[in-house]
């Protein structure tokens, strides 16, 4: 299916209220490798602004963009990038995980360590069923559990738009899912 096989590159958007601006730039797919991270919020591209990480509540796990690459039999490369202050207790960002907006899990990745305060990416192949056109992307902190910044992703558009939980796992509808 051609939409399978489109590269799709997906930034951080703008976040406000419940949903976000959102950003559709297709990018080139270029730094899928895990990154070690840096030491701030990483812009959007296309003329949106990513969530400065100062806004957010680094107790969670929270998710600053997500990029994505499709692979052959409805697989995608996902490199999910978090934040999370891991400094000066004993949570950590432990995992991310993708689902679908109903809540089913289609893949886990898990982090074995503690990062800092900072952004880091890691990487995940993850089959996703060829009925889904629009997954959720969450960390998990150790601690706290869900919560923080989630993102909904458009397989087909490559838009994402990233949406405060606040301190719990929100569930998600499909018609949240950007177009």
């Amino acid at each position: 299916m051609v939409r399978r096989r489109r590269l799709l590159s997906v930034a951080a958007a703008t976040v406000a209220g419940g949903l976000a601006g959102c950003t559709d730039d297709p990018g080139s797919g270029e730094g899928m490798a895990d990154d070690p991270g840096t030491d701030a919020a990483t812009p959007a591209t296309d003329g949106g602004t990513a969530t400065d990480a100062a806004d957010l509540d680094l107790r969670e796990a929270n998710v600053m963009g997500v990029e994505l690459e499709a692979r052959d039999g409805g697989a995608y490369r996902f490199a999910v990038t978090l934040i999370h202050d891991d400094n000066g207790e004993d949570g950590y960002a432990n995992w991310w995980q993708v689902e679908t907006p109903d809540g089913d899990r289609l893949s886990r990745r898990d982090l074995a360590h503690a990062h800092g305060t900072r952004t880091f990416t890691r990487s995940e192949t993850v089959d996703v069923p060829e009925s889904a056109d629009c997954v959720v992307v969450r960390g998990h902190d150790r601690t706290h559990g869900y919560g923080g910044q989630a993102a909904l992703v458009d397989l087909e558009s490559g838009v994402t738009c990233l949406v405060r939980q606040g301190p719990d796992r929100s569930a998600f509808d499909a018609t949240e899912c950007p177009e």
